[in-house]
Formats: C-alpha cells, sequence, structure tokens
C-alpha cells in the first residue's frame, strides 16, 4: 500500500471514530439544587403566617391557625424547566407546590396564583392533579387517572416531576404520569411550597409538611422531557 493511500486510510478512520464519538454524546443533565447548606436564602414567605424551617436540606411547614394559605416562594422567577422533589405530608392535611405562579398588588392585595401540583393525601387521591390557585380552580383533575390515583403513597416520601415546557404541562408522581395538560394562561412566574390554611381548625394544628431535594433543570429541555401516557387535557383555547 502505497504512503498516500495509507494517510487516507488512517484519515478515514480518524474522522469515522470521531463522527462516530460525537454521534453517541448526549448532553449532561445539569441540575440546580433549589436548597443548599441548611439555608433558606433565595426564598421568601407570601400570604400567609406558617413558618417553614430547614435541616439537613429538609424544608419543613408547619400549619397555624387563622391564616390564609402560606406560600414559601423562590425569588428567581422560571419559565421553561423540569422540576424535581420529593414530599412527605401529614396524612389529615392537603398541600401543593406552585409553579409559573405570581403575586401583584393590583390581584386581590398580592394573592398568590397560578398553577399548582396538587398534594392530597385524602381518599380522594388527586395527588399530581393541575389546580390554578386563585383563578379557575381544578384544570385536571384526576377522576378519569385510576392508575395515577393509586401513585401517591401515605406515610411516605414520595417523588413529583413537573414538565412545563412553553404551553405543555406534565405532571409525574413516584414515575406515573398523573396529569398532561396543555395550557397557555401563564408562561413564567414562581415556585412556592404550600402550608394550607386551617382556618380555626386546631385538631390539624402543628401539622408538618416536609421537602426535599428540590432541584429544577433550564436547558437542553428536550432532549430530557418525558413521553406523557395521561390523556391530554387542552385548555389553551377555552378561554
Amino acid at each position: 500500500m502505497s504512503l498516500k493511500k495509507l494517510i487516507q486510510k488512517i484519515n478515514f478512520i480518524v474522522i469515522s471514530c470521531l463522527l462516530l464519538l460525537s454521534c453517541n454524546q448526549r448532553p449532561i443533565e445539569e441540575w440546580v439544587q433549589l436548597i443548599q447548606n441548611n439555608s433558606l436564602e433565595g426564598w421568601e414567605v407570601k400570604n400567609g403566617l406558617a413558618a417553614y424551617t430547614v435541616e439537613n436540606n429538609e424544608i419543613t411547614g408547619t400549619t397555624i391557625l387563622n391564616s390564609p394559605n402560606t406560600f414559601l416562594c423562590s425569588k428567581t422567577i422560571y419559565d421553561n424547566f423540569i422540576l424535581e422533589f420529593e414530599v412527605m405530608v401529614d396524612t389529615s392535611i392537603n398541600s401543593g407546590v406552585q409553579f409559573r405562579s405570581n403575586n401583584y398588588p393590583e390581584f386581590n392585595n398580592n394573592q398568590v396564583h397560578g398553577y399548582q401540583a396538587e398534594i392530597d393525601p385524602s381518599t380522594r387521591a388527586w395527588s399530581g392533579g393541575i389546580y390554578e390557585e386563585g383563578k379557575r380552580g381544578w384544570l385536571y383533575d384526576l377522576k378519569n387517572n385510576e392508575k395515577g390515583q393509586k401513585a401517591f403513597k401515605n406515610n411516605e416520601w414520595n417523588h413529583y416531576r413537573i414538565e412545563a415546557v412553553e404551553d405543555n404541562l406534565s405532571i409525574w408522581v413516584n414515575d406515573i404520569n398523573t396529569s398532561n395538560l396543555k395550557d397557555n394562561a401563564t408562561s413564567t412566574g414562581f415556585i412556592g411550597l404550600q402550608v394550607h390554611s386551617i382556618g380555626m381548625d386546631s385538631i390539624n394544628n402543628g401539622k408538618k409538611i416536609k421537602w426535599r431535594n428540590i432541584r429544577i433543570m433550564t436547558s437542553n429541555l428536550s432532549t430530557f422531557k418525558r413521553n406523557p401516557t395521561a390523556r391530554l387535557i387542552d385548555t389553551s383555547e377555552k378561554k
């Protein structure tokens, strides 16, 4: 074999290997931890009087008498993202996690409003449904998702995944797709951890909601999005 042909063959092999490597490369998941160093820096309480504490990077919210819904909200505003967290809640109370939510002086005196991933330990079992706090109410309940109703486990840590990409909103609870909604009402907002109002119900005073491993991804979302299996509800043209 001539030297020229040998060089051409080596170049071909090298280029082929480089192309193969580039095809096999996949973007790395770039997660940002939202709770670090046992600090609530970057978060603020809105609307209510419930207390939030953090220990071992685990947030605990505690119910309180005679207070409206309370929200521990990220100071950062997000648009498109994948959010994951784990939650454990006392089985006698309801909770939720706000996303793409806002509050303005001109809207009900700064009331927090926006999408909420439901945390529902009751026999209704709508955990992972989508509720619009402060506005339209239920956008995606779990009446027609029997598998989704069984996803949440009481007295255990439950893993949630929220995908909000453009007008597509999908939720998984313990890797079961509970909601799949198309809605274009709100494109940006904060994340908020809810301690639900209990009014003057002294029996539920001092009950706990705990969150941990809260992380968010805001890049390469199309690569890491999952394929929803729950039926799609399209509300985007029904305002």
